[in-house]
Formats: C-alpha cells, structure tokens, sequence
C-alpha cells in the first residue's frame, strides 16, 4: 500500500514505510553510488558508504494562507488584512537516520502560540510516532500573515471589564479558528514528510551576505540607544549592535541527485510586507531558489537572532525601496547565496541525528506602582492622548499588571536539533542578535544555525548591556508582550550551547579525492607557438 494512502486511512507513517521498506543496499552499490555523486572519498572509513541505505529525507508544505478581513498580527493595536499576494504556509523538512528522526517545522507566522506547540507535538507524536523534543517549530516573525496573536483567545475572560476591551477590542489578537488550522496543518505536514521520505544524501554550508539586514538600535549623542532614531539622523553616533550575515543552508537530495528541499537560516525581521497577506520577504527567498535551481523542492526558512535586527539602515542616505522592491531585495539576496552554497556543497549520506531539550520557568518583570497608576491615569483620558504611542503603551502595562498577577513566571524551552554536521538552537524569544553570535562562537559545531521564536513566543528578550544606563529602544520597553526578567536571554544562550555541546557533531561531507595524479593535458603540454 502507498504511504500517502496508508496516512490517509490513519496508518501510523512509521509502519506504512516499513511495510514498502526494501533490503538494504550492497556495500559495493552504495560505494559506486556516492561516487558516481561526487561525494565519495577514499579516506571514509566503510560505516557511511554503506548509511546511504539507511538516512533518509522527507520535504512537505500545507497552507495556511488566511482570509481576506482576518486580523493582520504584528504590532499593538488591530489591523486587517484587506489583500492577497502570496500563500502563506507550514514547511517541513523531516530526517531519519535509521534510529532517530527529528523535524524542522518552519511557519509563514508572526509567533507560534506555546499551545499550538504542544497540540501539534502531540500530534505528531500520536500519528508518526516522533517524540515532541525531536520536532522543532519556529515562525518566520512574517507581519504579514496570519492571526496567531498577539491575544489568545480567552485569555483575557476572568479580567475586569474594562481590561477585557483593552485586550480583546484595542489589541491584536489571533483566531481561535486559525490557530486550530495552524496546528492541524502542522501534523498533516510531518506526516505527509515522514510518508515520503526517500534515500538521501546531505549537505551544509555557509553563505554570506551583509547588503540587507542591518541593526535598528542607534548609539546617540545623549549616551543612549534608540530603536530606529530616523535616517541621518545627525545625532546618530553608530549602531549600537551587530549584524550576522551568515546564511545558514542544509540542502538533501535523493539517490538520482534530485533537490528533496532546502533548509535556509537567516537572521532579518520579516517586515517588508510586499502588499497583502504574504509570507512577506521569504516568499521571495523560495522564489529565488526554486527558480535558479529549475526546482519545485519546498524551502524551509528558520529564522535567526533578529531582534534587533531588520532590513531598515538608518545610516543610508538612500531612499528606502517601495515594500514590493524591498522584500524582492531581501529575499532575492538571501536566496541568491542559499543557491551559491548549495551548488557548491559536499553531500553525504552519514547523516547521524539527534535531539536535546530542556524546559523550565522564568519569572516575568512586574510594572511598578507608579508606573501602573501613570497608565491608569492615561487610559482614563477623554479624548484619547495626542501621542498614540503614550496610550497604547500604557495599555499594555495595565494588561502586563494583570498577566503577572495571574501567571507570574512563563515557561520557556530551548532546544538542539544535531542534523549531521549541523546543530539547530532554538529559543522562543524575539532574540538579540549578540546572543545568536554567542552560541554560535560557543558551539562545537562547524554549522550553528540559532533558530528565534520557536516552540512558543515570550517577545523580545534583550541582552543585559541593552537594560544598562547607555542601553534603551524600544524593545526593552515593560508590555504584555515583552515581560521576561532581564537575564532571559544569557539564560536561553548558556542553555542553548550547553545542548549543543552534549552532542558530537556528524562527519563534515567531503568531495571525493583523487587517487593519482592527473594525465597532462594533450592539447596544453606543447611549448609556445610563434612561428
């Protein structure tokens, strides 16, 4: 029976492949086969010739494009969408190296709701037999999707009235229908990956690319940092954080040399918004790919450390591109070096796997009194204040004094896929740039791709430096959305790399070498002619 047929009559996917699973592939096919790849090396010892038979790759999609008129999430007041530009969509690369599979989920959203993590694990595990701490779920941070937050739905119901309307009717706020479609398209997703996956071989790279991403915080002449200050802005002393430029990039292919799908790791807020419901600047991105490359492969996108990082450079004197322009820009680039690496790639099929997971409580920040009274005082102003940035933040602290009331600590998980060579950190914070750097520079492996936003959403998470006297912006601001204590991101970092660092990287792929010399060539070994 066909493994798409048996998950469709509820077969569990591990039994439906290994009801069609074949006899392992002779060593001597295996060895013929990489070679004929270019992937072989004399040097190998005999074990990952003989893995081609046994890793294998699956790549799926499902949509999640949401409806004309559905809130458009990402900022602290309601907004609707009211156009179409592109699909929205859950993308899957799942690996199964004989003995372990893990998931890499990537989600066309704003955030992922911790819940929707939780139910789609459970799930999956239910369906495809994977554990949930093998299955990682991370969101693009596009703005120009669907309703997944900012308000969950109910949990605001035991509140007073009038705080009630502050979040249900003032704030952004995510569909309880929709959510339940994320979360059932996420396992339809895993499953459709895990019924199709072939014999592969992989690769992983690192791209470079430094033209698009830039760091919105602001050193200023008063000592302080200010989240986007405006362009040439003469006060402006220099950026007060870094950038990555690397792009991360893990590439599988089946037996015949055909692109599975790709898995690209970036770090740049997704707020180009092309115009419409859109899966925002990464559609871009899977356009360039799948277009350079004559493929139809899925690309999975998880995004980096960008919390303080977008494709706004308030140094330029250059006008800022139209959003359509801006987001070809951004995601063209980025795809542009995904395909230079994956041309380039060694592949092999000694793929080990495997996953580490650690999930505990941190406490939430607590509004002061006066800071709480000042908001009260502000929100009972008839008219509105003038400034709507005074009122809206005032909101959001009266609706922070009640979620710390009701749930004073939040909890958090960090996570480390090993996929060979490579290492995905997750955390699920809106994440400083300098703390991706951190784990990058403290992980044992050659490839540490820091995934932001995943298994769950606790907003922007700060380094400690951005909480200090010269530090300031935006995202160190006290809201319901971001509330953690100030060394949540130190945590996540320590954490992550210490996950990391308890798993041996796989076998860095390598092209075959030769085995001799080269014959000269016939046409080129004769002296100069000039006669």
């Amino acid at each position: 029976m066909h493994p798409l047929i048996c998950a469709s009559l509820g077969v569990g996917c591990a039994d439906a492949l290994r009801q069609r699973s074949t006899r392992p592939i002779p060593r001597l096919a295996a060895v013929l086969l990489c070679f004929s790849l270019g992937t072989f090396s004399a040097a190998a010892p005999a074990g990952p010739a003989a893995a081609a038979s046994v890793f294998k790759a699956g790549f799926a999609e499902r949509d999640i494009t949401p409806s004309i008129g559905m809130e458009q999430p990402g900022g602290y007041k309601k907004a609707f969408h009211r156009a179409f530009h592109d699909s929205c969509k859950v993308r899957v690369a799942l690996f199964d190296d004989g003995r372990t599979k893990v998931v890499l989920v990537g989600l066309d959203a704003l955030v992922v709701p911790r819940q929707v993590v939780l139910n789609a694990r459970a799930g999956i595990e239910k369906q495809c037999r994977i554990p949930g701490r093998a299955v990682m779920i991370g969101a693009s941070h596009s703005h120009s999707s669907g309703p997944v937050g900012m308000i969950l739905p109910g949990e605001f119901d035991d509140a007073p009235e009038d705080l009630r309307r502050l979040a249900y009717e003032e704030s952004s706020m995510a569909d309880a229908g929709y959510l339940l479609r994320v979360t059932r398209e996420i396992v339809e997703g895993v499953k459709l990956a895990d019924a199709t996956r072939v014999p592969a071989q992989l690769g992983a790279g690192l791209g470079h690319e430094d033209k698009v991403a830039f760091n919105r915080r602001l050193r200023m002449k008063n000592g302080r940092s200010w989240s986007h200050p405006g362009a040439m802005n003469p006060d402006i002393v220099g950026y007060a954080g870094p950038i990555d430029p690397q792009v991360g990039v893990v590439g599988a292919w089946d037996s015949n040399g055909k692109l599975l799908g790709t898995v690209v790791n970036f770090s740049c807020h997704a707020t180009t918004s092309p115009g419409g419901i859109s899966a925002n600047w990464i559609y871009y991105l899977e356009r360039t790919i799948q277009g350079a490359l004559d493929s139809r492969a899925p690309v999975v996108f998880m995004q980096g450390a960008c919390g303080d990082v977008t494709q706004v450079d308030n140094l330029s004197p250059n006008q800022r591109p139209a959003p359509e322009a801006w987001a070809h820009l951004v995601g063209g680039r980025v795809g542009a070096e995904a395909v230079k690496v994956l041309l380039a790639m060694p592949r092999s099929a000694d793929v080990p796997l495997d996953a580490r997971q650690r999930v505990w409580n941190i406490k939430r920040r607590i509004p002061s009194p006066g800071h709480v009274a000042k908001a009260r005082a502000t929100i009972a102003q008839k008219p509105r204040p003038p400034d709507a940035a005074d009122w809206l933040f005032a909101k959001e602290t009266l609706m922070l004094d009640y979620l710390v009331r009701k749930e004073p600590a939040v909890e958090v998980e960090v996570q480390a896929l090993k996929v060979g060579p490579a290492v995905f950190v997750s955390n699920p914070a809106e994440y400083f740039v300098q703390y991706g750097l951190e784990i990058k520079k403290g992980s044992n492996f050659k490839f540490t791709f820091p995934v932001e936003l995943a298994n769950g959403c606790v907003g922007y998470v700060p380094t400690e430096e951005a909480f200090s006297a010269p530090g300031g912006g935006y995202e160190t601001r006290l809201t319901y959305y971001s509330n953690l204590e100030i060394t949540a991101g130190r945590q996540f970092a320590e954490t992550g790399i210490k996950l990391a660092n308890e798993m041996k990287p796989g076998p860095v792929p390598e092209f075959a070498k030769l085995k001799a010399p080269g014959q000269p060539w016939s046409y080129g070994n004769v002296p100069p002619q000039v006669d």
